[in-house]
């Protein structure tokens, strides 16, 4: 595969936004995040979802002139309207304005109603360990994928959640999973690439594994640990969409199959200031000590090592930092053509 640095990948989507008419300014924002991504190996939501986002955006789905504002403010929480922007846009605002909240209240709880798919949810709940915070960041997913547990009727999306804990001299600690056992956008990456899924990603409606990509339609996405990540998906639709006013259930919009239509996505992230409970310095030596702790423990037979959420994401950062960010040859071609419908210059 091809690679490209994270500048050429942040400077090539800022070209083909502020092509159907972003602003420079929001462009750049969303080109850099979502070359973030990227960077930290979430392959199925940073640039492989730039000609969706493009998509949306021709067809009226995704406002390119935002008014993206506080709808309501109650000291330490607050409602965000995205009017319909990009969801990186409106969960960078919201996210800036939890961590002002946390460093003068010791918490910020921001919800966000009407916004739109906004990458992977570490992205957002690391931002908040910068200002020395945890982060905790939970979305409805932008198509719903899941039954209810028992039933067949697709009423529950990925719904996914991400936390983000500062270690002292080790890397972070960074959870970020769906409530079901694999992202849709796994499924959709593996589709392009030509791929099959592992059995217990999928089942069809009939009740049999379902390994196909392009056949994901006809079947559904399986929670993690049975009912009980049915109930986390429930629940933290309930937290992030409900509360918000954002749409969950039968109202949550595909935004794979219909461009055009408003989402009213809902997100929240929560911002927790640490000093507020302790010495910062000495709680990170304390997660160092827990992650030692993880490292230390005896394997079981064919495990190399025992791990802690995040590290996979950190090592493929380091690698891409020095190696460059893979282009697989099927994403490689989606964007050429894209480049090519805008009449910018491509990628590679």
């Amino acid at each position: 595969m091809q690679t490209v640095t994270v500048k050429q990948l942040e400077q090539f989507i800022q070209r083909c936004l502020t092509a159907v008419g972003m602003s420079e300014r929001n462009a750049r924002i969303t080109a850099e995040l979502m070359s973030e991504a990227d960077l930290n190996g979430s392959d199925g939501h940073g640039v492989f979802r730039l000609p969706q986002y493009v998509k949306r955006i021709r067809s009226g789905g995704i406002n390119v002139a935002p008014n993206i504002r506080v709808a309501t403010d109650k000291g330490a929480t607050a409602l965000v309207n995205g009017d319909d922007a990009m969801g990186h846009l409106v969960m960078r605002y919201a996210t800036d304005l939890a961590i002002e909240k946390a460093a003068e209240q010791g918490v910020g709880w921001v919800g966000v109603q009407h916004s739109n798919h906004a990458g992977p949810a570490a992205l957002y709940a690391k931002m908040p360990m910068q200002r020395d915070m945890i982060g905790i960041y939970v979305a409805v997913g932008s198509a719903n994928h899941l039954p209810p547990w028992g039933g067949t009727e697709l009423l529950l999306s990925t719904n996914p959640i991400a936390v983000g804990v500062p270690a002292y001299e080790e890397p972070p600690i960074v959870l970020d999973m769906a409530t079901t056992v694999a992202a849709y956008g796994k499924v959709k990456t593996a589709a392009q690439r030509g791929e099959q899924m592992p059995e217990g990603w999928m089942m069809d409606k009939f009740g049999k594994p379902l390994t196909d990509p392009t056949r994901a339609a006809e079947g559904f996405l399986l929670p993690i640990g049975g009912a009980k990540g049915y109930g986390l998906a429930l629940v933290f639709g309930l937290l992030a969409g409900t509360l918000n006013g954002a749409a969950f259930g039968r109202e949550v919009v595909d935004f794979n199959a219909d461009s055009r239509s408003s989402t009213n996505t809902g997100q929240f992230i929560v911002a927790l200031s640490i000093e507020a409970f302790m010495d910062v310095d000495q709680f990170k030596r304390n997660v160092d000590g827990v992650i030692r702790s993880m490292h230390a423990s005896p394997t079981l037979p064919g495990v190399d090592a025992v791990r802690v959420p995040g590290e996979r994401s950190h090592r493929i950062r380091l690698e891409r930092e020095k190696s460059g960010i893979p282009i697989h040859p099927g994403l490689a071609q989606q964007l050429d053509e894209l480049a090519r419908g805008l009449a910018t210059e491509a990628l590679l």
